[in-house]
C-alpha cells in the first residue's frame, strides 16, 4: 500500500474540519474533487476512513489507526519546508510534554522557563495528571514516567533516579523529636482512588494500620497541606532544589537504600528526531545530567 502525503494532507483536514465542506472551503478544493480524492484512499487502505453523521463526520476506528502518522507525516512536513525556506532555520511550534503533577510543576515548569528564554519561538504545553497518555495515538510528544515503558514503539531516552525523603514546614518539624519516628508522623498523602499511590503502598507496609492525616487527589493540595504544617509527605530529594519545595525542611527519616524513584523520559520512535521535540529532550537531558552530579555530590 502506497499512501501519499497530499492524499493524507486531505484526510487531516477533514478529520480536523469535521466535515468534507469546511476541509473543501480550508483547502479552497471542490467538494466533489475532494470527497472523490478520499475515496480513492479509503480504497487504498481496504477500509472506510469516516463515518458520514447527520453533524459532518467522524473518524472510524481505521480512521484512529491512521490519524498519528498522519500527524506525524504533518509535522515532518512542516519541518521540511522550514528549514527549505530559511537558511538560518530554528526549531519552532509546539510541544506537548506529559508528566505526573508533582514532576509538572516542580521540574518541567523550571526548564520550560530555560527553554523559552532562548527560543521564544517554541510553544510548551504541559499535560499535567496521573493517567499515562498514549505516545502512539499523538496525545503527547513526550512524555515524563515514573516506570520504564514497555511498548516496543516507546523510546526511553534517558532516566535520573533520586532518593525518596520525608519533607515537613519547619514549624512541624520543630514540634519533632530530633530524630523522629515514621510511625509519630501525620502523614500527607494521595487520595485512595487516585493512580499515583506508591508512596501509600510503602509506608502501609512500614506502618501497621496506616492512617494518613491528609488526602488529596491534588499534588499542589498536598504541598500546601504540607506548608500549613498538616504533616509530612515523601518527596524525591530531586526536586526539592526547585521553587516552592524549598521552603520545605527534610526530616531525619530514613526509608533505607531501596527507597528511590526512578523518572523515564520517553518518546514515541517517529517523533524521536524531530527538531523541535530533540530540542526540548537536550533540555531536560541537561537537567537530568545536573540532578545526576548533584546526587553524586550528595553521596
Amino acid at each position: 500500500m502506497n499512501l501519499r502525503w497530499d492524499d493524507l494532507r486531505l484526510f487531516l483536514a477533514v478529520h480536523e474540519q469535521g466535515s468534507f465542506s469546511g476541509a473543501a472551503r480550508a483547502l479552497n478544493l471542490g467538494q466533489p474533487t475532494l470527497s472523490r480524492r478520499i475515496a480513492e484512499l479509503e480504497e487504498s487502505t481496504g477500509e472506510a476512513l469516516f463515518e458520514r453523521q447527520s453533524y459532518g463526520v467522524a473518524l472510524t476506528a481505521a480512521g484512529q489507526k491512521l490519524l498519528p502518522a498522519a500527524q506525524s507525516m504533518a509535522e515532518w512536513a512542516n519541518e521540511a519546508k522550514l528549514s527549505v525556506g530559511r537558511q538560518t532555520y530554528l526549531p519552532e511550534g509546539k510541544v506537548r510534554i506529559a508528566a505526573p503533577p508533582g514532576v509538572a510543576t516542580e521540574f518541567v515548569v523550571p526548564v520550560a522557563a530555560k527553554i523559552l528564554k532562548l527560543y521564544p519561538q517554541i510553544q510548551i504545553e504541559v499535560l499535567s495528571g496521573i493517567e499515562i497518555l498514549n505516545l502512539g495515538r499523538g496525545e503527547a510528544d513526550l512524555s515524563l514516567r515514573t516506570r520504564m515503558p514497555t511498548d516496543a514503539d516507546l523510546v526511553c531516552l534517558d532516566r535520573v533516579s533520586s532518593a525518596m525523603r520525608v519533607y515537613s514546614s519547619q514549624s512541624y518539624a520543630s514540634k519533632l523529636p530530633q530524630k523522629p519516628d515514621i510511625r509519630d508522623l501525620d502523614w500527607i498523602v494521595w487520595a485512595e482512588h487516585s493512580g499515583d499511590s506508591h508512596p501509600n503502598q510503602e509506608l502501609s507496609m512500614l506502618i501497621p494500620n496506616f492512617n494518613p492525616a491528609f488526602c488529596s487527589d491534588d499534588f499542589n493540595v498536598q504541598i500546601a497541606a504540607c506548608k500549613a504544617g498538616l504533616g509530612a509527605m515523601v518527596l524525591p530529594q530531586g526536586l526539592h532544589r526547585h521553587t516552592s519545595l524549598r521552603e520545605l525542611q527534610e526530616l531525619d527519616v530514613d526509608f533505607g537504600p531501596d527507597a528511590i524513584g526512578n523518572l523515564y523520559l520517553v518518546c514515541h520512535k517517529r517523533h524521536r528526531h524531530l527538531p523541535k521535540v530533540q530540542l526540548v529532550v537536550d533540555f531536560i537531558r541537561k537537567e537530568f545530567d545536573f540532578l545526576r552530579r548533584e546526587a553524586e555530590c550528595g553521596a
